[in-house]
């Protein structure tokens, strides 16, 4: 009930006009039962009035009743009648009025307070509700999707082992390597402290676990991302794609011991697209380099990822590497 009345408080200026409404609609009933009703009830049909019209309309149109139904009364049914004289008993008389429909419009205001209350907390409940539904699928997509990438890591991994049994250990332990980076990009983008943490601080943290990891203590990694926003997916992805590609420049790209720098841009190239370009200075590719026809297993996986964000991977440079993705900024 409380629900269907929102509309009518909605227009304070019907509300009026109703106020108006029912004051009339008051007086003329109080003046149809004047010939039968006993001395002494000046009010009878001027509280209902006030009531409903503040239960239906709001505070401003109660009021308005109250005073416009009050005056009526005095005016008409007080005596002396016909007159605005304030005496003992009349002045006793309003006195009593006043009271009876301040307590009912407080009572009456109160009330519809308490309900619209009500309703914004069960709004608040209810997208709650929606986000932790929401949430949980998407946990669940990104557990199936992680399961899947696994998967497949370990397929490629048994490939790679499979003319050559020896190495298996040594495929393992790369595969366990490539999970604990993806246990720890996860835990760095699900942490409720740093959900808000600039892409470009959150790669830049990265890489330096990175080279931390790798031992790589000659090589600076440099980091140069505008304020660009990516949903999870997408940025999860990213995370992944920098990883692979930032170990393999680790691995091959600078001799034993050498100073080297690795630089990491993030571009928006339009509204829609962005580009992803690290680049080394290390000693470059081989002159015969077809990452089509590569077997390396950090091309392959690289190759894939640029894939799941809809772009193509590309390789470049002469003295140094540069890889580059083009891929939209939302899936």
């Amino acid at each position: 009930m409380v629900q269907s009345t929102e509309r009518l408080r909605a227009h304070p200026w019907l509300g009026d006009l109703i106020a108006l409404g029912a004051t009339a609609v008051a007086l003329g009933l109080r003046f149809a039962l004047d010939a039968v009703l006993p001395p002494g009830f000046p009010y009878l049909t001027f509280f209902p009035a006030v009531v409903l019209t503040t239960f239906f309309c709001g505070l401003r149109p109660g009021i308005t009743c109250a005073v416009l139904c009050g005056l009526s009364a005095w005016y008409f049914f007080l005596g002396p009648q016909d007159t605005f004289v304030l005496n003992g008993p009349t002045a006793l008389a309003l006195a009593f009025y006043a009271f009876i429909v301040t307590v009912d419009i407080g009572l009456i205001h109160v009330m519809h307070r308490a309900g619209a209350r009500l309703q914004q907390e069960k709004a608040v409940t209810a997208a709650l509700y929606e986000q932790q539904r929401t949430m949980f699928q998407e946990l669940q997509h990104r557990v199936a999707n992680n399961m899947q990438f696994i998967a497949a890591l370990l397929t490629l991994q048994k490939r790679k082992v499979a003319g050559d049994p020896a190495a298996a250990a040594a495929a393992l332990d790369e595969a366990r390597v490539r999970l604990e980076t993806i246990s720890r990009i996860h835990r760095r983008l699900y942490d409720p402290d740093r959900i808000s943490l600039p892409i470009g601080q959150y790669l830049q943290e990265l890489c330096a676990d990175l080279l931390d990891a790798t031992g790589a203590q000659n090589i600076v990694c440099l980091v140069d991302v505008p304020p660009v926003r990516l949903d999870l997916t997408r940025l999860t992805t990213l995370s992944l794609l920098v990883v692979e590609v930032v170990t393999n420049a680790c691995k091959h790209a600078f001799p034993a011991g050498e100073r080297g720098t690795i630089t990491i841009r993030l571009e928006r190239l339009d509204a829609a697209r962005v580009a992803l370009t690290i680049a080394d200075n290390g000693r470059g590719m081989p002159a015969a380099f077809d990452p089509a026809a590569s077997r390396s297993l950090g091309v392959r996986i690289s190759q894939a990822l640029a894939g799941q964000l809809d772009g193509v991977l590309t390789y470049a440079g002469e003295s140094g590497t540069v890889v580059r993705v083009e891929f939209p900024a939302a899936a």
